[in-house]
This record gives structure tokens, sequence and C-alpha cells, in this order.
């Protein structure tokens, strides 16, 4: 377990969708219990039959396994919708599982949605602070940063906008210039340096192989089946919540491809 950087064992996370999620009033249920007093025996206490239960609940993981060491880099590839970004917010703690436990050894950077941790209203430079200090840095730790992450994102003209002025792609750079510049033991990205121009993406996956070097541990959700491939040492392919395939990029990226 030493060597172990990641480890889920049957992961499962089940989100509720449709009539489920509806915020009912205190006002909302002591009408319904007025109107329908016997509805209280066949529904499960927020206005919704238990048979529609299962029409209403969705299991974006169902029981995903795997183990991934310190210093691997390791691709997760499948379909939208497959439970991917689901499965890095559950390592991130971002999300609890429903079902199942999850183990990671180290400091992590999360990159998982754009502008997340970011606020609108503050600007860039806050905002650096601001998620400097979510990821457990002291303000002097991030002044001694600060010039380094907004070189990188080559954001000196705007960095004291505030960030509702940004673009997507300047938010992207941003947050990837923050994340990649603490040096955390795991580096969790997600599909969204594909929003960046050609020449931030090279510079964001020199970035990623640097750290390769440095064997910190990287999982890596992308589309991009060709940086998927020159990145990382293995993939995963996540279908419809659950692993499909587990192996060698190539090997793994063939199959998922055999079914698209």
């Amino acid at each position: 377990m030493s060597d172990v950087a990641v480890r889920a064992e049957n992961l499962s996370k089940l989100y509720r969708i449709g009539e489920r999620d509806r915020y009912f009033t205190l006002r909302d249920t002591i009408m319904n219990f007025v109107r329908r007093p016997l509805a209280r025996f066949s529904d499960n206490g927020n206005g919704v039959s238990s048979s529609s239960l299962a029409e209403s609940t969705i299991w974006a993981l169902k029981d995903v396994s795997f183990e991934v060491k310190r210093g691997e880099v390791v691709g997760i590839i499948g379909r939208n919708g497959a439970g991917k970004s689901t499965l890095l917010k559950v390592v991130s703690r971002i999300l609890r599982p429903t079902a199942g436990q999850v183990w990671v050894r180290g400091s992590v950077a999360p990159l998982i949605e754009l502008g997340a941790g970011f606020h609108p209203e503050l600007t860039g430079r806050e905002n650096v602070y601001l998620n400097g200090a979510m990821l457990g840095f002291s303000q002097a730790e991030m002044q001694a940063r600060f010039e380094g992450i907004v070189e990188f994102a080559e954001l000196w003209d705007f960095i004291d906008a505030p960030l509702r002025t940004y673009s997507s792609g300047m938010m992207t750079r941003l947050g990837f210039a923050v994340a990649s510049d603490v040096d955390p033991d795991i580096l969790i990205i997600d599909e969204v340096l594909s929003v960046g121009d050609e020449a931030f993406q090279q510079k964001c996956l020199a970035r990623m192989r640097s750290f390769r070097a440095k064997e910190t541990t990287i999982l890596f959700v992308s589309h991009g089946l060709d940086a998927v491939e020159r990145l990382c040492d293995r993939a995963i392919w996540i279908d419809q919540g659950g692993v499909r395939h587990s192996g060698g990029v190539r090997e793994t990226a063939e199959a998922y491809l055999e079914t698209v």
C-alpha cells in the first residue's frame, strides 16, 4: 500500500434527478398531506411515489475499483456522461460516494471544472491567493509563487480585473497555472485544456511532462486519445459508470474506439 497513491474500492455514486430533487416548502408538505392523506403510505416523504423512485435516480458510478501507483500517469477515457468527471470529483473529495471507499496519499490539486473554486467578483490576483489557500498554502507561500503563476497564464494585463470579465480560455489558463504551480503529490485534470488555444495546450502538456519526470501522480481525463497516449502509462475506460477496460493505453483506446 506504501507505493499506492490512489485506491478506489467499489465506488458508487447515485444522483437524484427530476422530481426527486424538487425543493418542497413546509406549506407544500402540509397541503399535500391534507389533499392526499393516504399518500404518506406510498411516497418517499418528498411527494414522489415509491414506484417512481427508480426513474428519478441514476448511478453515475457503480462498483468502480482501481489503484494508481505513486508517480503513475493514468488516462481516463470514455463517452460524455460515462462517469469520468464524477469519478475525479469523488477522488478529489469534492463529492462523497454513495457507497465504497477511496484512499488518497498526499496533497491533491484538482483542475476539474472551468472556474471551479473561483469567485467571479474577485480579481484574478485575489483568486490566485484564494485558490492557494484552498490548496493549503499560506499567503507568504503564494506570494513567492504568484509571479510564476501569472507569467505562465500570460495574464499580466488582466490580473487585477474581476474574473467575470475573463473569457473561458483566460479562466482555464489561470486555473491550470495555479493548480500546476503548487507542486502537488497528485494532479487531477479533467477535460478543460481543450478550451485553451493550441499554443497554451502545448505549454500545459509540456508542464505535465515535467510533472511526470518528477514522478508526480496524475489522473488525466481527455477525449484527445493522442494526448493520453503521449502522456500516460496506462488508461482506464469508464462506460456507464463502471470500468469497462483497464490496461495499456493503446489496447484500452482501441477497445474504446471499437464501440464508438
